[in-house]
């Protein structure tokens, strides 16, 4: 793809994804006291205890210490494309906010949150997608991963967030805001993953058998997929052998499952889950 169509998508999905979160706190999330997490939650439950504030100006005003932190420590490219979407994002909160074709949903809370969720995770999907994030617990993280470097990034997330709604439950003083919290960011997260990671989700098989031609023949004739012999040797025989190694989609693996269990009761099958699975057969791959 040419530099001058990248950059135009680039922008193309920073500006849907803003818009979405935008749309998401102002009319879903934060009208029913539901703060999504993060520095948004923690503008949310601000702004319902000084309502002349602003959600927009209060993201900002919290990721500005955020994104300077950044710069040194996380580097200046990742922090440029965050800060833009940050700022766009703040903007785009304070007009979602004022304007008069967007109305608050507070039928149903949790109606709210799911509607939240997923154009939450959409906008937020669409812009990881592209290289950039929204700030705030990102950053946060990232930050607490230096410090601490055995605590994976999406523990200390999940933490993070966890602190925001157990504050939004104080605040308002429901603890169905805090349940409904959970449920927008579940959503939220899943719609995201499907969005950056596609939904053609594969699975990698690594088995070992004694009838390795056979299994072999039915993944490559049955199921028409590929197969990898990986050379291996017992740690206990000390005997040379082959370790089987195969893609597929999640549908075959529990054909295949059963293949070999009438091939060969004794076999060790690992089945792992694959977030993306490139070439023939799964996604294409393309230069984005």
């Amino acid at each position: 793809m040419k530099p001058s169509r990248r950059l135009l998508l680039d922008v193309v999905c920073y500006l849907v994804g803003a818009t979405c979160v935008a749309v998401a706190v102002t009319v879903f999330s934060s009208p029913n006291d539901i703060a999504p997490g993060g520095v948004l939650g923690v503008a949310t439950v601000i702004h319902a205890v000084l309502p002349q504030l602003s959600i927009g100006t209060l993201t900002l005003c919290l990721n500005l210490p955020l994104l300077a932190v950044a710069t040194f420590k996380l580097g200046r490219g990742f922090t440029v494309r965050t800060a833009l979407v940050t700022v766009g994002l703040s903007l785009l909160l304070n007009v979602a906010e004022t304007a008069p074709w967007l109305h608050p949903y507070t039928a149903d809370p949790l109606l709210a949150a799911l509607s939240a969720g997923v154009l939450m995770g959409f906008g937020i999907g669409l812009i990881l997608w592209r290289g950039a994030t929204t700030g705030g617990s990102e950053i946060v993280a990232r930050l607490l991963e230096r410090k601490f470097p055995h605590l994976p990034i999406g523990r200390l997330l999940l933490l993070i967030d966890g602190v925001v709604v157990a504050l939004s439950v104080a605040v308002f003083g429901k603890l169905q805001s805090g349940l409904y919290a959970v449920v927008l960011i579940f959503v939220s997260s899943r719609v995201t993953d499907a969005v950056v990671y596609g939904r053609d989700h594969g699975r990698m098989l690594l088995i070992l058998t004694d009838r390795e031609r056979a299994v072999t023949d039915v993944i490559l004739h049955e199921l028409g997929r590929g197969v990898t012999l990986l050379s291996a040797k017992g740690g206990y025989t000390n005997a040379a052998r082959h370790a089987i190694l195969c893609a597929l989609r999640p549908s075959e693996v529990h054909p295949l499952r059963a293949r070999i269990r009438a091939l060969d009761p004794a076999a060790f099958t690992i089945v792992l889950t694959t977030e993306q699975t490139f070439g023939n057969g799964f996604m294409k791959n393309e230069n984005h």
